[in-house]
This record gives C-alpha cells, sequence and structure tokens, in this order.
C-alpha cells in the first residue's frame, strides 16, 4: 500500500562526508576512504559534522558509509568495525545534541559502491546486523544510501524487523546516470538496471517514509523525481555528488576528481528544479560540501 505523502516543506540534508574529511586535512585514501578518519582523528569527523550543522543542516549522517570490509579489509573489519561503526554513531549523535538535529544511521552498499553484481544477501547480512546493531543506540532514523539494487533495500527491512527495530526508515537510490539522454531526458534506471518506477514500490514496500535518489549527477535527478512522484505517493529526496562525469567506474578504487563548475550557486539552481519537481528533502553526497549545503539551508530555512 503506498504511503501519503506527508513533508510539506523542504528538509536541508547534509553533504558529503568522505570530501570534507579531506578538504579539513584529515587522513583520507582508498580503500578506506572516509572510514580512515574514524581509525586515526577522530576529532576531525566530528568537525566535519560541525560544519555541516553550522551550514544549516537540519540531518547529520553518521560517517559509517565505509565501515565495511570492502573499505576496511576482512580482517580489520572483523576486529574493529563494530567498534568504528559505534563511534561514526556517537560523534554524529553528539554534534546532533549540540544543535538540536537529527541523526540519520548510514546503511550503505555493503560489497561496493555501484556494484549490484556483487550483492548476496548471504554475505551482505551479517556485514549489516552489525551497523546496526552498533549504530542504534545512536540515530533517530536509519538511512540506506546508495542502493544500486532493490535487494539491498529489502535486505535492510529484513534485517530491522528481525531485531524489531521501527525507527523510520529513508532509502535512497544511486542512478545508472548514462540512462538519461542530453539535458537529463530519459527513462531512469538504478545502477542494477531496475527502474524507478520498480524501485519507487520497492521502497513502499518496505515501509520507508522517503524515498531519494544519491551519488549520481545533478543533471539526471529532475527526471528521476518527476518519474517517482507519477507512480508513487512517498516523500522524495535528492543528494547528488559532484564527480567528474564518467569517472564512476573507479570510484571504489580512486579518489575522483570533482566538477569545479557545480558552485553553491549552480548546485542551488538544480536543487530549485529539484523542488519544483516535486522534491522536498535536499541535501549533498561526494564534493557537495558545507557551501553548498549553507545556499540550501538560506533558500530553505526551517519555518
Amino acid at each position: 500500500m503506498a504511503t501519503v505523502r506527508l513533508m510539506t516543506r523542504v528538509l536541508v540534508l547534509d553533504g558529503g562526508m568522505g570530501r570534507e574529511l579531506k578538504r579539513i586535512g584529515a587522513p583520507f585514501r582508498q580503500p578506506e576512504w572516509s572510514a580512515l578518519a574514524l581509525i586515526e582523528s577522530p576529532d576531525q569527523v566530528r568537525i566535519a559534522h560541525e560544519a555541516f550543522a553550522r551550514a544549516g543542516a537540519e540531518v547529520l549522517t553518521s560517517n559509517a558509509y565505509a565501515v565495511v570490509p570492502f573499505h576496511l579489509g576482512r580482517e580489520y573489519f572483523d576486529s574493529d568495525g563494530r567498534r568504528l561503526a559505534a563511534l561514526a554513531g556517537e560523534l554524529a549523535r553528539s554534534v546532533a545534541d549540540e544543535y538540536g538535529l537529527r541523526v540519520a544511521g548510514s546503511l550503505p552498499p555493503l560489497l561496493g559502491s555501484y556494484r549490484p553484481d556483487l550483492f548476496t544477501d548471504v554475505e551482505a547480512r551479517p556485514i549489516l546486523e552489525m551497523l546496526v546493531e552498533a549504530q542504534a543506540p545512536f540515530v533517530d532514523l536509519w538511512l540506506a544510501e546508495t542502493m544500486s539494487s532493490i535487494a539491498e533495500v529489502q535486505l535492510v527491512r529484513s534485517v530491522l524487523d528481525a531485531v524489531g527495530d521501527a525507527r523510520p526508515l529513508w532509502v535512497s537510490f544511486t542512478l545508472e546516470d548514462e540512462t538519461f539522454g542530453a539535458g537529463g531526458a530519459g527513462v531512469g534506471r538504478l545502477r542494477s538496471g531496475e527502474s524507478v518506477a520498480d524501485a519507487v514500490s520497492a521502497a513502499e514496500g518496505v515501509g520507508a517514509q522517503l524515498m531519494a535518489f544519491n551519488c549520481s549527477q545533478p543533471e539526471v535527478m529532475e527526471w528521476a523525481i518527476r518519474e517517482a512522484i507519477a507512480v508513487g505517493d512517498l516523500p522524495v529526496g535528492v543528494y547528488a555528488n559532484v564527480f567528474d562525469v564518467g569517472e564512476h567506474e573507479g570510484a571504489n578504487v580512486t579518489v575522483n576528481d570533482l566538477r569545479n563548475d557545480v558552485t553553491p550557486e549552480a548546485y542551488l539552481a538544480f536543487a530549485e528544479r529539484w523542488v519544483a519537481a516535486g522534491a522536498t528533502m535536499v541535501g549533498g553526497c561526494c564534493g557537495v560540501g558545507p557551501e553548498h549545503v549553507s545556499a540550501l539551508s538560506a533558500r530553505w530555512a526551517k519555518g
């Protein structure tokens, strides 16, 4: 059964933690990505959260995206993953409490970003169970983000149901940028090849309170929003990345360049179109920093 849209104002999410950590000089490299700062310099994780809070974000996302074996390696994940996931939740919570914000517990792609072909329930489930258990004391809602396939989202629902966790669930899918034509027109697909329409049905089926699109180019988001709203009733959000076009394939193994044309003003212009298309949550993914979030917050200040 579809969920009736309830959001009546634009909610501002935070931006991309990994690139903000790199910008402020925190330890940052592949394969550890944003988890390296949790290991070597957790104070800088807090500083990054504070920057987004001061910029006007209303929800902070825990820095747990890279706390998976894919980034940490199996041995280190098994020995320290639970501690790092809990620390990610704790750091976000401490800043959120100071600023009166909510915390979204990041539930990332468990076996590699943009790699639905690597996903198996058997391998992913114990990783997800640990991430949920470790972050649970600190979060207000769950954000299953950068989901490349419907199966990944269905696993999240299964794990939350198994432990009786009834906190709100937001699900966010990453899109196959190339399926949209020039100017963004086209029929959207997830990186698994599944349609946006099927993703909407899946999000409704798992009881999500919001569905979003993230970690894809800003140009493709407007059409995905329109497709989602045409076939479903969930509130829709967007937080795009600003990777150089065509560099997505190396996202798991390299630190990609960022576009220099997506200034805070340009990103706000994209967001204006997303909201006009029906989005009620906006934020940022990789490369979208506090200055971008500040532009969003200034436009859609809390009422």
